[in-house]
C-alpha cells in the first residue's frame, strides 16, 4: 500500500504509543557479505530501525530485532507500516543470497527467511501485529512463491507456532543426528500453506509468520557435548515435557565443546530465566553436567524501545 502523504504529519505523535516490533529470523551467520546486503535493505528507510541483531555461527541463524511505528485510517483500523516494505526488503535480499540446499546448521529450520514474529510495544495493540503479520505473510506467498505458514494471533484459531513445525518436521535433525542440512522434506507439503503456493522451492523453503505478546529468548550452555543428554533436560523443563508452562526448549549443539538449552520464554513475566536457569542447573547437575549462566538474545521490550527512540532521533537530528 502507498503512504499517504497525510499520516506523515502523525508520525511524531505516535511514534512512542503506537510501535510495532519484527523479530525476522534468517537461515545464515556464516556469510559476512550476506549478512552486510540483509542489512543494507533493513536500512534503506529511516523510519525502521534495526535495534538488535544476534548472529550465531554454529546455529548458522541470525535474528533481526526491528521497530517502527503503525498508522491508522479515520476508522481506527491498522492501514500502513515502514516494518512491512523494511521486511520484505530483506527478505528479497536474503533469498537472493541464500540457498537452503546449500545450508547446514545446528538449528533447526525449514526456510531461508524462517521465522517473522510481529510484537506490540507501547500502546499498540494484538491486533495490529497481526494485521501486519498477515499483510507480510500475503506479500512474502505472492512476492517471493514461498509457502507461508500463518501462527498465533495472525492465525484464524491461533494455532501455536511449535504445533505447526511438529507437523512439518522442523524438530527433525536430518544430518548426523544433530545437524540440518538442505531441504529435508517432499516438495509436496503434508500442511496446506495459509499464503503461497502448495509446492516448495527447494532454495527458499518455506516461512513461519506470527503475532504475539512479547517472547524472551534466552539460551543456558551445557558444558557437555552430549546432545542426548542437553536433550533430556531440555524435554524435562519445557511445558510439553510437563516441566515449566508457557516454557519451549530446544536441546541443541553449539560450538565444539558444548551443547545449548534454546528456551522459548512465551510469558516471561509469569514464568522468567531465573526459574528456567534453576530448572535447568538442577537437572543438569542430576546428570553430572556443569551449566553456565545463561543469556538473552534480545533486548526487553522496554530496552527496545528505549534504544528505537534513541536511534531514531538520531536519524531525524
Amino acid at each position: 500500500m502507498a503512504f499517504n502523504p497525510s499520516c506523515k504529519d502523525k508520525k511524531k505523535s505516535i511514534d512512542q504509543s503506537l510501535l510495532l516490533c519484527c523479530k525476522l529470523f534468517i537461515s545464515e551467520a556464516r556469510n559476512h557479505a550476506t549478512l552486510d546486503a540483509i542489512e543494507r535493505a533493513g536500512r534503506l528507510d529511516p523510519e525502521t530501525v534495526i535495534v538488535n541483531k544476534f548472529p550465531d555461527r554454529s546455529y548458522n541463524r541470525t535474528r533481526y530485532t526491528l521497530v517502527s511505528y503503525v498508522v491508522h485510517d479515520i476508522t481506527g483500523s491498522a492501514v500502513y507500516s515502514p516494518l512491512r516494505q523494511t521486511v520484505l526488503a530483506m527478505a528479497d535480499a536474503a533469498f537472493g543470497a541464500v540457498n537452503l540446499e546449500l545450508h547446514s546448521g545446528a538449528h533447526p529450520r525449514l526456510g531461508v527467511v524462517d521465522d517473522i514474529l510481529f510484537h506490540p510495544l507501547a500502546r499498540a495493540s494484538l491486533d495490529e501485529a497481526a494485521w501486519l503479520a498477515k499483510a507480510v505473510a500475503t506479500d512474502i506467498g505472492n512476492r517471493f512463491q514461498v509457502p507461508v505458514y500463518l501462527y498465533a494471533a495472525a492465525h484464524p484459531t491461533g494455532k501455536a507456532l511449535d504445533t505447526i513445525r511438529r507437523e512439518l518436521g522442523f524438530y527433525r535433525p536430518n544430518f548426523m543426528g544433530n545437524q540440518w542440512v538442505g531441504w529435508p522434506m517432499p516438495e509436496m507439503l503434508p500442511e496446506k500453506p495459509d499464503e503461497g503456493p502448495t509446492t516448495v522451492s527447494r532454495a527458499r523453503g518455506i516461512s513461519m509468520i506470527g503475532a504475539r505478546p512479547w517472547v524472551a529468548l534466552y539460551n543456558i550452555p551445557i558444558l557437555s557435548r552430549d546432545v542426548s543428554a542437553a536433550r533430556k533436560i531440555a524435554r524435562m523443563v519445557s511445558a510439553r515435557g510437563g516441566g515449566l508452562p508457557t516454557v519451549q526448549t530446544l536441546g541443541l549443539v553449539n560450538g565444539e565443546d558444548s551443547t545449548e538449552i534454546a528456551c522459548m520464554l512465551l510469558e516471561p513475566n509469569q514464568i522468567g530465566a531465573d526459574r528456567v536457569q534453576n530448572q535447568v542447573e538442577m537437572l543438569a547437575a542430576e546428570e553430572g553436567l556443569d551449566v553456565e549462566k545463561g543469556y538473552f538474545t534480545d533486548f526487553s521490550p522496554e530496552m527496545v524501545i528505549e534504544n528505537y527512540m534513541k536511534l531514531i532521533s538520531a536519524e531525524r537530528d
